[in-house]
């Protein structure tokens, strides 16, 4: 057995589901900055460990800025009452929780979040089939929540769970064909590849715009945020799938749907933004390759470029959350399929064109 390979392939994973989990934590407290600033509030600027307040200077500022309410939040999940209500079907009930999480973070596996340090990859795992795999992965997370919404045995945790599994259906289709034009344009479906061939030739949005834009209003869609967010709609629904969890339970559902932004963020920077390059800046395999302080010095920038990207498209996210109104569920369902499906194939079809006049 190599152990090298298995040591490093452990320390990879520990930290890509550390950062993960630490991003969720605060992305949440930035939803609620930011919502606070959107709407004229202030946003949580009181919650601290007792101590937080001696510490000169920097602690009454962290305060204010709330960097102390993600902990806070996550006690708050902890320590509540796990409770079942009688008429739920239990097995499924308790199960629908871990299979809405575990998808979102298996995507991050295959995704290049650098490019390397000395002779390890920055990815968990390089297969050739990265987008099959990422696609395959990501069509179960439906299964949590529509179980969620079976198990519950009420009619609004229902209601959610069937409308979550029409809507990821609709624009899984359309997602999974807007990466098409890509997988034609780069002749790889390996995700390193593709940023390879981005930092030779440019970034990828360049040359497959309108499948850019398909990718991103369909990840809304399959995240299940606003203006997309039928599947728990509090005013028509009260909650949706997860009326009827609490503590951990409901914190795993959560923990999903942030994760999912995340992959979704990754997948975009990585499909479409030259991952960890900047058009300025293309690869330096020979840097990253060699031993030294300068290779490890590329190879972490390399990861803050490709952190800072995500970053942006998770502003996104919340911005779009708190700037756009509901959709109603037939507008939803007549824009995956009578606008962006037909899209999708036209894209395809031009793309596919093009290129057979280029060879």
């Amino acid at each position: 057995m190599n152990w090298n390979f298995v040591i490093f392939s452990l320390v990879k994973i520990a930290i890509v589901v550390g950062v993960v989990q630490g991003m969720v934590a605060y992305a949440v407290l930035a939803e609620r900055k930011i919502s606070a600033w959107i709407q004229d509030r202030v946003g949580p600027n009181r919650t601290a460990p007792p101590f937080a307040k001696y510490i000169p200077i920097v602690g009454p500022a962290l305060i204010r800025l709330g960097i102390f309410q993600p902990l806070a939040d996550g006690l708050k999940f902890m320590l509540k009452e796990d409770f079942t209500p009688a008429g739920v079907r239990k097995i499924y009930f308790w199960l629908a929780p871990a299979l809405a999480v575990i998808p979102s973070m298996l995507v991050v596996a295959v995704i290049p979040f650098g490019s390397q340090i000395g002779a390890q990859k920055m990815v968990i795992a390089d297969l050739n089939v990265g987008i099959l795999y990422t696609f395959g992965i990501v069509s179960l997370g439906v299964y949590g929540i529509v179980l969620a919404g079976y198990a519950a045995n009420s009619k609004y945790p229902m209601f959610g769970g069937i409308r979550s599994s029409a809507q990821m259906i609709s624009y899984e289709i359309s997602m999974g064909m807007s990466v098409i034009p890509v997988l034609l344009i780069a002749g790889n479906l390996n995700l390193s590849r593709i940023i390879g061939w981005q930092s030779a030739h440019g970034w990828m949005v360049i040359y497959a715009p309108v499948s850019f834009i398909i990718f991103l209003i369909a990840s809304f869609a399959e995240t299940n945020r606003l203006p997309f967010d039928l599947p728990e709609a509090e005013t028509e629904l009260v909650g949706g799938y997860h009326t009827e969890y609490s503590s951990m339970k409901f914190a795993l559902f959560f923990l999903a749907e942030y994760s999912n932004m995340v992959a979704s963020s990754a997948m975009m920077v990585t499909l479409f933004f030259g991952g960890w390059t900047l058009p300025f800046w293309g690869l330096d395999h020979s840097a990253g390759e060699s031993a030294g302080t300068h290779a490890l010095l590329i190879g972490l920038v390399h990861i803050l470029i490709f952190l800072v990207k995500m970053l942006v498209f998770m502003v996104l996210f919340i911005w779009v959350r708190w700037m756009f109104p509901r959709f109603r569920y037939d507008q939803l369902m007549d824009l995956g399929w009578r606008r962006f499906v037909p899209l999708a194939l036209v894209n395809i079809l031009v793309t596919a064109v093009i290129l057979w006049m280029k060879s």
